[in-house]
């Protein structure tokens, strides 16, 4: 294991594919990781796996038209991350239904049109992720939009604690909730499409459940939450990405795994706290 580690450490691969692939990969993580506290909290936190879904459809018709495929891929993810909460506030189709309908329906038409097109290989990426394959162009543009992400995020921190916690409370003090619904909404559409890069469509979720849930075990405070949920985020992050290179494995899966191990050490003492606090 620590041959195989060390063999690979070289200055190119260490410029050109590994450090690049942390930069990007840590935004993203960081990200997404923020928004899945208000996703958890507001039972909504499926919307990163329905998202990703929709996002390989886009990709995968990109890919076939020829077409540059994030910037495809990102203005269908976000309208139908707005559809999504449209749907969720005032039509019959609740939650995780609308979720479920648009997912598999997109998924569907992305395996479809890249299968009859015979790219099916070639979109293979999309679904379980290529962080080592992310390219200087990647990089810099997951950087740029995630610091898109954590600014808007920070500025409006609180107005997006109100309307997680309490959006009764927080439209009764004038709080215009359903432009921060939205505004969560865009940021997490943008998170996913970024992070579809690196995890894929099937494994996006987790960067948005598992650092909120993981933390919630010993934190209590929403801020707690959030700066917990970051750390873990990028931890995992790291500790998966070293392990995937020293025993081969996927960079994505391996990084999922790190947050299931995680989640396990967090809910046992959670509970060694409860008991003896």
């Amino acid at each position: 294991m620590l041959e195989n580690f060390t063999n690979m450490m070289t200055p190119e691969f260490l410029k050109y594919i590994l450090i690049p692939a942390l930069i990007g990969g840590i935004a993203v993580t960081l990200c997404s990781s923020l928004l899945g506290v208000s996703m958890v909290l507001k039972r909504y936190s499926m919307i990163g796996d329905g998202l990703s879904h929709v996002g390989y459809g886009a990709l995968s018709v990109a890919a076939v038209m020829n077409l540059a495929p994030m910037k495809f891929a990102l203005p269908v993810v976000v309208a139908s991350a707005l559809i999504l909460l449209k749907l969720n506030d005032s039509s019959r189709i609740k939650g995780d239904s609308a979720i479920a309908i648009f997912s598999t329906s997109a998924l569907a038409i992305g395996i479809l049109v890249s299968s009859k097109a015979g790219l099916t290989n070639d979109v293979s990426h999309y679904m379980f992720g290529s962080i080592l394959a992310m390219d200087k162009n990647d990089v810099v543009l997951s950087v740029i939009l995630s610091l898109i992400v954590l600014s808007i995020f920070i500025i409006f921190y609180n107005k997006i604690f109100g309307v997680t916690f309490d959006e009764n409370f927080s439209k009764a003090t004038g709080i215009k909730t359903e432009v921060y619904k939205i505004i969560i909404a865009v940021l997490t559409a943008v998170t996913v499409v970024l992070g579809m890069m690196m995890m894929g469509s099937l494994l996006m979720s987790s960067l948005i459940i598992f650092p909120a849930i993981t933390s919630m075990r010993i934190c209590k405070s929403f801020k707690s939450v959030i700066l917990c949920s970051g750390t873990i985020s990028v931890l995992c992050f790291l500790c998966g990405m070293f392990i995937s290179i020293a025993l081969d494995t996927a960079p994505g899966a391996s990084v999922v795994v790190i947050n299931v191990i995680m989640l396990l050490i967090f809910t046992i003492m959670g509970k060694i706290k409860s008991k003896f606090m």
